[in-house]
């Protein structure tokens, strides 16, 4: 079977599937700003870096490791990390084992910020998303988003492993 031409326009199916995907691209971080900056005065981004804190080891990650998480350059990273030490969410230090390194650090005041924030976010993600959907569809979208990803990065992206749970 020949494979399809790369430069034809998209069929219609294919154009409704995209519009649909893009759509959500755009509609949906909105949705998930608006409810956290309600609840916890936090961007999706500020809380991503808070929730990845909050379940790693010591709630301490590398800054390199942490810019992997959020797919963000370090310097958007540092950014959002200037705030969140600002408010007494976080703080960085040099990672003693290789002081070419820095660590972000979860402050209990940032961990109640995870806390406070998590669900209403948890609530919200299930009413947009999840609740939408049958197990069996559910199930297809995450191995879906998890082929688009290894297509745009050639990996998988976060992969939960022992880390607390969104609800």
């Amino acid at each position: 079977m020949a494979a399809p031409d790369a430069s034809a326009p998209l069929t219609d199916e294919e154009l409704e599937t995209w519009a649909a995907l893009a759509t959500v691209l755009e509609w949906l971080p909105a949705a998930l700003d608006a409810q956290l900056q309600r609840d916890a005065q936090l961007t999706h981004f500020e809380y991503g870096v808070l929730y990845a804190l909050a379940n790693a080891p010591d709630a301490t990650l590398r800054m390199s490791v942490l810019s992997g998480y959020a797919n963000s350059s370090l310097s958007r990273l540092s950014r959002a990390a200037a705030r969140l030490e600002a408010r007494g969410w976080m703080r960085r230090a040099p990672d003693p084992a290789d002081g070419r390194f820095t660590l972000a650090i979860l402050t209990e005041a940032g961990r109640d910020t995870v806390d406070r924030a998590t669900p209403g976010h948890a609530s919200l993600v299930r009413d947009l998303v999840l609740d939408r959907l049958t197990g069996p569809q559910k199930r297809h979208l995450q191995e879906s988003m998890h082929r688009i990803m290894r297509a745009t990065r050639g990996d998988s992206g976060w992969v939960r492993s022992g880390a607390r749970s969104l609800s």
